[in-house]
């Protein structure tokens, strides 16, 4: 997942429960819109648990899919959990994946491309992997406004304690909007740039299913939370807790909007 920032990639199963079960959510809008023909070769850049990896083996028929991440650890959660022999993966970066010039004809990344150090290097990297015409693209989060999870929590958090508003991801990565996520993809010299919102719904069963991924200590906002000492910690559960509504059945019904982005690398 993040490549370079302090932010914590400990547990990849914590990272699921957190984030990735909405991340699969998300995956197979974003593929139907890349419009891609079966046995095409894939990377999937900053692969987390695989949960995007898994979307393209279920749905896009491909030839085969490299997974590539810097996390150790998030690298054996995916082996662990994708049985698929179309699907290998390995340490890697955004900048660095390894790979030879040409070697893939889509690359993909999802939630990874605001944690990058270096998004232009990044991109340059991704050109240089991919066939000439061959697709670049992603999605992350509009930390803004459309990921009403984490706009709750950071909304509560810097309510209860300004110092966390640089924190904020909304604060974090103003790229995680349409206006600079397109021109970050034609500046790498990417055509036919186009970029969409993709919504899915969040169904929580109840405020712990909420809360408790939040205390996981793994990603931006849960840790944030293990920063906190217990009083600090229950005052914002419990500010959470009331700015959200709860359905007759004690369900938490929310919303989250990614940016998907996509664009073709030129052919000479």
């Amino acid at each position: 997942m993040g490549t370079g920032s302090a932010d914590r990639w400990v547990s990849g199963s914590a990272y699921d429960s957190y984030i990735g079960r909405w991340s699969r959510r998300v995956a197979p809008d974003f593929l139907d819109w890349l419009e891609l023909p079966a046995d095409r070769r894939w990377l999937d850049v900053g692969c987390g648990t695989g949960a995007l990896t898994a979307a393209i083996l279920t749905r896009c028929d491909p030839r085969s899919v490299i997974g590539v991440d810097p996390s150790e650890t998030f690298v054996a959660h995916a082996r662990a959990t994708v049985r698929d022999a179309r699907a290998t993966f390995a340490e890697g970066t955004a900048a660095m994946t390894g790979l030879t010039d040409g070697e893939v004809d889509v690359v993909v990344s999802g939630l990874v491309l605001n944690f990058v150090p270096d998004l232009g290097a990044a991109l340059a990297e991704a050109q240089r992997v991919v066939r000439p015409g061959g697709l670049v693209a992603g999605y992350i989060w509009d930390y803004a406004e459309g990921m009403q999870l984490l706009r709750r929590f950071w909304d509560a958090a810097v309510a209860l304690d300004p110092a966390a508003h640089p924190l904020d991801e909304a604060v974090r990565f103003p790229s995680a909007a349409p206006e600079p996520l397109a021109a970050a993809f034609a500046a790498a010299g990417l055509e036919a740039v186009a970029v969409r919102p993709i919504e899915v719904p969040t169904v929580f069963s109840d405020f712990d299913d909420l809360w408790q991924p939040f205390l996981s200590g793994t990603a931006p906002a849960p840790g944030y939370v293990a920063s906190l000492g217990d009083p600090a910690r229950i005052a914002l559960r419990e500010r959470l807790r009331a700015s959200v509504a709860h359905e007759p059945d004690g369900s938490i019904r929310l919303v989250a909007r990614a940016w998907a982005t996509r664009g073709h690398r030129p052919v000479p």
